[in-house]
């Protein structure tokens, strides 16, 4: 196959031999034998089809040189946040089903969930303060329940007693599985007595200091009890979606910023001083404020659009971690867009509910949430600066219950059957893709994708670099086809195929063959131009090689020679390498290129030529000095030219 990428120096630099113990050489995965050393990347795949479930395939070579095909580029030295886990949670209405099975199944049914071996690892939960809208009990409850009228503001009757009979032991179970799992606490209401309407469905907190005081010491308590049960809370949002002004008949709390700030100021000092390690999380739900939300605001006040951003502007952000979102409206863009305006403050994504219609076949089911989920909650939150990602019920039964109110068309991780048995459903995998792989502390590192959370039928992908040294890429054809990709890691590649639909994780342990000598350079700030009649030439350097129209630059035409982009850099930077990345718009590329640099945007001289065989060109240029970059299409074709992204490497 003829390749484009021109790397002489790092494919020597590659080929060079290191001689290691054979112990050495397996834990590395380094393979052959003498000076014929290569590394390996583990794969896993699940295809909507159920034909492969987390299957484990005949692991794949990475070899020297690139390829023609659409190429994932990944970059350690690039690292992004840190994450702490993934999961779902053991609702009561989860607790009432696992703890109903018989002794092995139940066994059985929480290693698939938790073991980091033999099942997929989960490694974060986020448990409900009180009843939601998913309990198997004929009424909604807290932990400080007294008669209507009557109040509690000691919090004397106070008691975790209903969770000690399923759920804690089953937290409990949980974190003897993984012992890195991490626990998240979310209210769905105060106690009654403390709300207007002294209800659980609906109203709002009581406008009094008292109250809020109560509530905080209320949080507390509960995080107080659990701890002493065996089970630490490591996150704590207020209150669950706080803008959902109207639930449906479960537990729900209307809590506008102003309220839920004097929450946070309340608790944040009582938690410093018992429970340091608890974090707390702002707002807690979506996306973006849904229609009917705002539309239920009460006249003349804030519909709050900007509900995150009022919070982490406010002086309750100094006890504030970071903040908590939800799948239900929006998209994950949001989270970056925080992330950009808040940067020293975290995003954890921590619910979101696959669902099934009334005719649905549990066929159709599975694939329809595979697929969304994939792309959406699997790799569009991570790749949006997520911690942490969680579904909502880790197992319910096949038509969606038990529940009390709210969602009837909820899916879990496990489907619990009427035989006593459980049926791994598809957000265990779009979970478990990630948890059984991606290990608690493991940073987020730097990865070319080319599909969108908005499917447009691309390979998009996400990585990450664990504590041990390994990396897992998670990878998701949105394509009802198979679509055939590559895989770069400093100067070594490997070329795969996935089925239409399909998800897979691909892992290598750390490797010298795979260490790059090349580091990217930062081009927050260029500038750039093309050729007339192609769309805003800024696009390409971008830094989002995402194949979408409104992310790469396209000349609008088929190509001729004369055609160019070029960036401004701002000023004069060294560089030995230019990357043309046509991302996965295929047969975009250009069929003939040159790349010419300037220091002063008047003289110019070729520092590299040659014809273009596919997605990804990557020149050597030799150590350059310029402050202007210009790539030219020398040949013709009919198709357009498309440039998703030009990087620099020095």
């Amino acid at each position: 196959m003829t390749r484009t990428l021109v790397r002489a120096t790092l494919a020597a630099t590659a080929g060079a031999a290191l001689l290691l113990p054979a112990s050495a050489a397996q834990a590395t995965g380094w393979a052959g034998h003498g000076h014929d050393r290569t590394v390996q990347a583990q794969v896993w795949v699940t295809t909507p089809d159920r034909a492969e479930l987390l299957h484990q395939r005949a692991p794949v070579t990475f070899g020297t040189g690139g390829s023609d095909l659409a190429t994932i580029v990944v970059d350690p030295d690039q690292r992004f946040q840190t994450m702490d886990g993934f999961g779902a949670s053991i609702t009561d209405s989860s607790a009432s089903l696992l703890a109903g099975l018989s002794g092995s199944e139940r066994d059985k049914a929480m290693r698939s969930l938790f073991d980091p071996k033999s099942g997929i690892g989960v490694s974060f939960l986020r448990q409900p303060v009180g009843s939601s809208d998913f309990t198997a009990a004929d009424e909604h409850w807290t932990y400080d329940d007294v008669p209507a009228g009557q109040t509690d503001l000691p919090l004397e009757h106070f008691s975790i007693a209903h969770d000690e009979l399923q759920i804690l032991p089953l937290l409990r179970q949980a974190k003897r599985l993984n012992p890195r799992l991490s626990v998240m606490a979310t209210p769905w209401s105060p106690p009654a007595w403390m709300k207007t309407g002294d209800s659980l469905v609906g109203g709002r907190l009581k406008d009094d200091p008292a109250i809020y005081d109560a509530y905080a010491r209320y949080l507390v308590k509960f995080v107080q009890a659990y701890t002493k049960a065996g089970v630490p809370i490591d996150f704590l949002s207020v209150q669950n979606e706080p803008q959902n002004r109207t639930p449906d008949a479960y537990p729900g709390t209307d809590m506008p910023v102003a309220q839920e700030v004097k929450v946070i100021e309340a608790l944040g000092p009582m938690l410093k001083r018992v429970s340091p390690r608890t974090k707390i999380l702002a707002y807690d739900h979506n996306w973006a404020t849904h229609p009917n939300d705002a539309a239920n605001t009460p006249p003349g006040e804030d519909p709050a659009t900007d509900y995150p951003y009022q919070v982490l502007d406010s002086p309750a952000a100094k006890w504030v971690a970071g903040t908590a979102y939800h799948c239900y409206y929006g998209d994950p863009s949001a989270q970056t867009a925080l992330h950009d305006a808040h940067p020293t403050k975290g995003i954890w994504f921590t619910e979101c509910s696959g669902s099934h219609g009334a005719t649905d076949t549990p066929e159709q089911t599975f694939r329809g949430t595979l697929t969304w989920h994939a792309r959406t909650i699997t790799i569009g939150t991570t790749r949006n600066w997520a911690r942490s990602t969680a579904n909502w019920n880790i197992a319910l039964r096949e038509d969606g219950g038990p529940h009390l109110g709210g969602c009837g068309t909820c899916t879990g991780l496990l489907t619990v059957l009427a035989d006593g048995t459980t049926r791994t459903d598809a957000e265990y995998y779009t979970i478990g893709h990630l948890s059984k792989f991606v290990q608690p502390g493991a940073r987020r590192i730097a990865s070319t994708s080319f599909g969108t959370t908005g499917w447009n039928g691309q390979i998009m992908d996400v990585a990450f670099r664990n504590p041990d040294g390994s990396t897992a890429l998670v990878v998701h054809n949105e394509n009802d086809d198979p679509r055939s990709f590559a895989v770069a890691v400093g100067g070594r590649t490997f070329e795969y195929t996935l089925p239409g639909g399909a998800l897979a994780t691909f892992t290598w342990p750390s490797s010298r063959l795979l260490q790059d000598r090349t580091t990217e350079l930062d081009l927050s700030g260029a500038t750039a131009i093309a050729s007339s009649n192609g769309t805003d030439a800024g696009l390409f350097v971008d830094g989002n090689p995402t194949s979408d129209a409104s992310t790469r630059w396209q000349s609008g035409t088929g190509q001729a020679p004369g055609q160019y982009v070029q960036v401004d850099l701002g000023r004069q930077r060294l560089f030995r390498q230019v990357a043309i990345d046509s991302g996965d718009s295929t047969g975009d590329y250009a069929r003939g290129w040159s790349v010419q640099t300037s220091r002063d945007g008047t003289h110019w001289r070729t520092a590299a030529s040659g014809a273009g065989t596919g997605q990804l060109t990557t020149a050597d240029v030799g150590i350059t000095l310029a402050r202007y970059v210009r790539v030219t299409s020398t040949a013709t074709s009919g198709s357009w030219w498309s440039v998703a992204d030009l990087r620099l490497y020095r």
